[in-house]
């Protein structure tokens, strides 16, 4: 069975999880734990823990259990001021880790109750806080922060040193296929790549290299950004040559809904040149890889998952 390792965190790699674990793959997904917003900002603050939330919502999109289940795991306490609108399932992990000491040994038994399809990894054991630096040399702490900051951010570091999990870097060494998952650049993918040591890892690992390219820009983030440019912004951090194969979205998107993205979030459909290509060594998986959910956009997961399952497979054709 081919093994692929998948960086991201958040909305971007639950989505693309739910596809993948649908076909016969060695899943590993490693995520940040840098989030400070919402139900698990307050968490950090109050008990000095990582992040749990984008760890949760990965853990249940890889979940193989009834909706139920998932609907139980979801559920907030929207009702009740001493419980602050947490979800079930931040406060089980949370109950884990004061249990038992580490996401090591946290992840698995939560993961046995959901009969997880694969693994999920934390980037580190460490609390740890990610920090934006601005055009001006001024630095903004905090990943809710670096989102709302209508400032440039032009790079990003963290709070302090941090020791990378372990078997991050195992995983790395043993897959087939590395992947930085569609998400936010600055708060979901780039995270992962600041520890140079990683980084590094990453880069010599025989795997091939492979993005899932956003279907929107991000204001104040990636706006006007190609397929292209987004690798670009990747390779600041990985090092330029690294990324091997992109899959990108080719189909026009012009409904209602992109329209209002355009007018009301100032987003807009990321554009594939494949001008910008020529003569680089990256091979381009290209199709129509978006579905219209809940009146957002989103990567049709088990569209992209056959993608890379099928590249896995067969490789590269043509």
């Amino acid at each position: 069975m081919k093994k692929i390792v998948i960086f991201g965190g958040g909305s971007g790699l639950s989505q693309l999880l739910k596809g993948l674990k649908q076909f016969p793959l060695e899943i590993t997904a490693v995520v940040s734990v840098a989030d400070n917003g919402k139900s698990t900002g307050r968490l950090r603050k109050e008990l000095k823990i990582p992040a749990v939330g984008d760890i949760s919502k990965v853990m249940l999109s890889m979940a193989d259990v009834d909706k139920n289940v998932i609907d139980l795991m979801n559920y907030r306490f929207t009702k009740s001021k001493s419980l602050g609108n947490h979800s079930v399932k931040n406060l089980l992990l949370t109950a884990l880790l004061d249990l038992e000491g580490s996401f090591d040994k946290s992840i698995p038994i939560l993961g046995k109750m959901l009969n997880l399809k694969g693994t999920v990894l934390p980037l580190t054991e460490d609390n740890i806080d990610l920090v934006g630096i601005l055009e001006n040399g001024k630095t903004i702490v905090g990943e809710e922060q670096i989102t709302k900051c209508a400032s440039k951010i032009v790079k990003l570091r963290y709070n302090k040193e941090f020791t990378v999990n372990p078997k991050v870097i195992a995983a790395i060494h043993a897959a087939d296929l590395i992947i930085f998952s569609s998400g936010s650049l600055l708060t979901s993918i780039i995270p992962h790549l600041i520890d140079k040591t990683l980084v590094k890892e990453i880069k010599k690992a025989q795997a091939e290299k492979m993005y899932i390219c956003n279907l929107f820009t991000q204001p104040g983030e990636t706006d006007n950004f190609t397929v292209y440019k987004h690798i670009e912004k990747l390779e600041e951090y990985l090092g330029k040559n690294t990324i091997n194969i992109v899959i990108a979205n080719n189909a026009l998107m012009e409904s209602n809904l992109a329209k209002k993205y355009a007018v009301k979030e100032q987003k807009d459909p990321v554009i594939l040149n494949m001008e910008e290509f020529k003569n680089k060594n990256i091979y381009v998986i290209r199709d129509k890889l978006y579905m219209i959910e809940d009146n957002v956009y989103r990567h049709d997961s088990l569209k992209t998952a056959y993608l890379i399952f099928s590249y896995l497979m067969e490789g590269k054709k043509g």
